[in-house]
């Protein structure tokens, strides 16, 4: 077997493989006498059919695997003799479209190897940490937006009238052609307006309602409702209204704090406090990990596989027009262009990522099953009802498998390289905090 290299610009490598005919017959012969002795065929016993009768029946089949397995066997061993990591999938064809048997065979390979990562001296970088404490006044806030989640309602006065946002509680009767219809009424039927419960259009008949007056609504059930007798039909509904009453905002005490399962208001600010802070922290952190991927940016340079950045370029221009154009759910779609900022945003995620990938193989960082679990669980709870269906499907892809794994082992990398590197820690305030992260997104 002959490799003779015909191309070496930059990271990209070219070629040329010759399996000679000898090879390939002995690969065969090889395969022919591994098989013989479980070979039966008629007039002969088992494992004594000869290897010429054997060679006819079976050559012409093996002598395809044995020439793939020599062509993928030349690629192997020159990828473990160069230590050449290809950036994509190597490109291989033979040239020689008119080969016959006893023939060499002509390949020609193809590929971009990925670039060597320099030596990074992690002690020499330094970091600030921005550190929010949850606040009293972060307390109450929240607990404020608590009680106005468990509020009540409140009679108005006598004779006021309904605002958007109040609970009216009234008697109705629903008719399509005018005939009531089955599932269409209800007595004592508490309704919060604005809340959407009902049919669109209906709730904004009831605004300035008053209780003791009467009201016909008029509206048409959607097209895609439910009940195939209602949909698209117009329809009235004839209701009397018997309270209109005013949202209230819960009491901040130990009760208050029941309604959450918690057994006193102390015991919840504690909770509120702990989840604020986790929050801070979760958002310090991505502010910290922006400064570390632009430090990391800067700090060391190398060459970048083209087709690498190419296929990062196309991507990020596809996700950023379905962005802006969201009506579109598929992607039956002209090709979209791809322009200089797609191309330097893709080098620099190009970039990043060998980056990372390097110095977590360095750093022996792996992702844990529990961990994997833990994110596939996660991703599962954005399908409610179709929880099993995203975890069989997430079984079978592998490309599922390495869209998630990836975000876990680069957050893994940024600890490690966290650990080696100098981070001081800087109290703020959450508005400071809140400025940090908005800058996040105009840069």
């Amino acid at each position: 077997m002959q490799v003779t290299e015909t191309l070496n610009e930059g990271l990209k490598r070219g070629y040329a493989i010759v399996v000679t005919a000898d090879e390939l017959e002995t690969k065969v012969n090889e395969k022919l006498a591994e098989a013989q002795p479980e070979i039966e065929m008629k007039g002969f016993r088992k494992g004594k059919v000869p290897m010429a009768l054997l060679k006819k029946q079976f050559g012409q089949r093996l002598m395809g695997e044995a020439m793939q397995e020599s062509i993928d066997g030349a690629m192997s061993k020159h990828f473990e003799d160069s230590g050449d990591k290809p950036a994509l999938q190597p490109q291989v064809k033979m040239t020689n479209e008119d080969w016959k048997e006893g023939d060499d065979i002509h390949v020609e390979m193809s590929y971009e190897k990925l670039p060597e990562i320099p030596e990074l001296d992690m002690s020499g970088l330094s970091f600030e940490k921005l550190v929010v404490k949850a606040t009293d006044g972060d307390i109450d806030e929240a607990l404020k937006q608590l009680a106005e989640t468990a509020q009540n309602f409140a009679d108005r006065d006598e004779g006021a009238a309904a605002e958007d946002g109040d609970q009216v509680t009234f008697d109705f009767v629903g008719k399509v052609d005018g005939e009531a219809f089955d599932g269409g009424s209800a007595e004592d039927y508490p309704l919060v307006l604005g809340s959407g419960s009902f049919i669109p259009g209906f709730e904004e008949q009831l605004v300035g309602v008053k209780a003791g007056e009467e009201k016909t609504v008029e509206v048409t059930f959607p097209e895609e409702y439910g009940a195939e007798n209602l949909a698209g039909k117009a329809a009235t509904f004839d209701c009397t209204i018997k309270a209109v009453k005013a949202p209230v905002a819960a009491e901040i005490d130990d009760e208050l704090a029941k309604k959450f399962n918690v057994e006193s208001l102390d015991a919840l600010k504690g909770q509120i406090a702990e989840h604020l802070e986790s929050e801070y922290t979760g958002a310090a952190r991505q502010v910290m990990k922006r400064a570390m991927l632009d430090a990391l940016d800067e700090a060391v340079s190398f060459d970048l596989p083209p087709s690498l950045v190419e296929a990062e370029a196309k991507q990020i221009a596809h996700q950023l027009w379905h962005e802006e154009n969201p009506e579109v759910h598929d992607h039956n779609h002209g090709e979209i262009e791809t322009t200089d900022e797609h191309t330097k945003l893709a080098e620099r995620r190009v970039k990043l990522g060998l980056l990372l990938a390097e110095v977590g193989q360095k750093a022996e960082v792996t992702v844990t099953d529990a961990e994997m679990t833990q994110a596939v669980m996660a991703a599962a709870r954005q399908y409610p009802g179709q929880e099993r269906q995203f975890f069989e499907f997430v079984q079978q892809s592998a490309e599922m498998q390495q869209q998630l794994r990836a975000p876990l082992f680069e957050d893994k990398v940024i600890d490690h390289i966290a650990d080696q590197a100098t981070v001081t820690e800087k109290e703020v305030d959450k508005d400071a905090l809140q400025a940090a992260v908005e800058a996040l997104d105009d840069e």
